[in-house]
């Protein structure tokens, strides 16, 4: 049986971070020993096997128990000694996928029926300068942070702050989307599920332009909306005003939030929801982009604005904590951090996140803050990865019903290599073998997050291009009811576009005509992207501007405003 990847995603808290890559679990030709595993959920109740049904520990078979509902019952059971042989081959694993990617540094943690059995450190915190990763240094969670977030929502809701199906204008009266109706009824739910109908990473430009948390979140009702709640489009800032709605109803920031209702309680004392915190740590990753096939530091990504989407930093040993409290369905050590009921809508399928491609293969899906998927082995996989372009690779994955999860953070923008590590781990687990090239299979999804943007990238001047008007046609200001106002100048002979509060200054060059280019920068732009800026005249003077790189929905057009 085969499962096809799912559609690139430009998705995480980098625009282009593919935090869905483990949920459909992309599956090889595999030998014909391995087909039967490959049955989807529905497919197992029909196909309980007395020799292979039954087995919910974390590993040998077991006798088929009739009192086993069907849809848990597994369909491959995992060998005695094999997740141990799994553990084994982790060094082997990541040191090879090291030297493969050329990634500078990976920390890895295991975790066993609640406690961890592996963690250890690779490579180096940044590159040309001395200093080893180890199982305490700290890194960038990227998208990641969304599911440590929905644990912190899940302590509130248990605490009886919130419920899962609070609208989000009962603790923020000023949040609003286009549609009146959807405003009002909008949950913490739907913003965690992403099925709010937002487009795909609402608001994220609007952050790498400079604008703040609170700004963003109000211009978020300019956005066209698709149908409401059956519509899944991932948007760091929908899930952010989910988290900052739970925040007001504690009465704390949150990053406080966080801090006091999870990361205390549960010993991570490495981990915070503030980027300050991640800077002032002395054991710190420092992110690396790829250059020319080598790997350079060279970008700070501040994610702030998107704290509880993207925000966190943790260390493996911290990372293991967490996930021995979503192993524990809430509880660790015997305490209980959130209630079970409060935390099992969060890690359990409620939107549909990837349809199946093919009628053989598996469909993904999303929780609040977790993806959710179905393996090869009819066992249900927890999993989200987190990514940023200027930076970072993580990922998680785990498997209930064999009480067993691995987390992999890295400190090189996405090239696979987390996830790739994790799926090999994984494999061993279920299978105890492999059932494919997990590096090449990721590494080629991944590539379209590279792709530059722009109708115009890698395409050279036009050798009979149409002249430009004088540059003073095109000086001036311009409104925008999204963007703000944005400004074109003249500067050393040649024209400048200044858009948002950080503020944002590209030059423009001439293409043809009233069309300029200039190249964008920063999360949301892969290097080589180039945007077109269209001016439209009225007489001798533009009266508008149509900017590419900002009109993903539309509302690219800035309207002159004065002279």
């Amino acid at each position: 049986m085969i499962e096809t990847f799912p559609r690139p995603q430009r998705s995480g808290c980098g625009r282009f971070a593919l935090f869905r890559l483990p949920l459909a679990r992309p599956i090889a030709r595999t030998r014909e020993t391995l087909c039967a595993a490959a049955l989807s959920a529905s497919l197992v109740i029909s196909l309980m096997l007395a020799g292979a049904g039954g087995a919910t520990a974390a590993e040998g078979a077991k006798p088929f128990d009739p009192k086993v509902p069907p849809p848990e019952t597994i369909a491959l059971p995992i060998a005695k000694g094999q997740i141990d042989a799994a553990v084994a081959k982790l060094d082997d694993f990541a040191n090879g996928l090291m030297k493969r990617s050329g990634i500078p540094g990976m920390a890895v943690v295991v975790v066993r029926d609640g406690k961890t059995i592996y963690l250890k450190g690779f490579g180096v915190r940044e590159v040309g300068v001395e200093g080893a990763v180890d199982g305490d240094t700290v890194f960038q969670l990227a998208s990641l942070s969304k599911a440590i977030g929905a644990s912190v929502v899940a302590h509130e809701v248990g605490a009886g702050v919130v419920g899962w199906d609070t609208p989000v204008t009962k603790h923020l009266p000023w949040f609003a989307l286009k549609d009146p109706w959807v405003t009002r009824h909008v949950t913490i739910a739907d913003l965690y599920t992403h099925r709010s109908g937002l487009p795909d990473h609402a608001g994220d430009i609007l952050e790498d332009l400079g604008f703040d948390q609170r700004q963003i979140l109000k211009r978020l009702r300019e956005l066209p909306l698709s149908p409401f709640r059956i519509s899944y489009a991932y948007t760091n800032f929908g899930l952010t005003a989910g988290a900052e709605a739970v925040a007001a109803a504690a009465h704390k920031d949150w990053a406080t939030l966080s801090e006091e209702a999870l990361y205390r309680p549960l010993g991570m004392t490495a981990t915070s929801s503030r980027f300050s915190d991640f800077m002032a740590r002395a054991n710190r990753a420092v992110p690396h982009v790829r250059e020319k096939e080598v790997f350079v530091a060279k970008y700070q990504r501040q994610p702030d604005a998107q704290s509880p989407a993207g925000g966190v930093s943790s260390s493996a040993r911290d990372m293991g904590r967490w996930l021995a409290f979503v192993l524990g369905n809430g509880t660790v050590d015997g305490h209980e951090i959130a209630p079970a009921s409060a935390l099992l809508p969060a890690i359990t399928a409620q939107i549909i996140s990837a349809p199946s491609a093919t009628p053989t293969a598996r469909p993904s899906f999303y929780g609040h803050g977790f993806g959710v998927s179905v393996t090869p082995a009819a066992r249900v996989m927890l999993s989200h990865s987190g990514a940023f372009l200027l930076g970072a690779g993580t990922t998680f994955m785990m498997l209930p019903s064999a009480n067993i999860a691995i987390a992999v953070l890295t400190n090189a923008q996405p090239v696979g290599a987390a996830e790739a590590l994790a799926m090999q781990f994984m494999d061993m687990v279920e299978f105890g073998t492999l059932t494919r090239d997990w590096y090449a299979a990721y590494n080629g999804l991944m590539a379209p997050m590279y792709q530059p943007l722009g109708a115009l990238a890698g395409h050279v001047e036009p050798a009979t291009a149409t002249p430009a008007r004088p540059l003073t046609t095109y000086t001036g200001t311009y409104a925008n009811g999204y963007f703000g106002p944005a400004s074109v100048t003249l500067k050393n002979g040649g024209l400048v576009l200044t858009v948002g509060p950080k503020p944002m200054q590209y030059p423009l060059a001439h293409w043809s005509g009233d069309v300029f280019t200039f190249v964008p920068a920063g999360e949301s732009a892969p290097a080589g992207s180039v945007s077109q800026v269209t001016f439209t005249r009225k007489g001798s003077r533009a009266s508008a501007m149509t900017v590419e790189f900002l009109n993903e929905n539309g509302l690219g057009t800035f309207t002159r405003s004065r002279k």
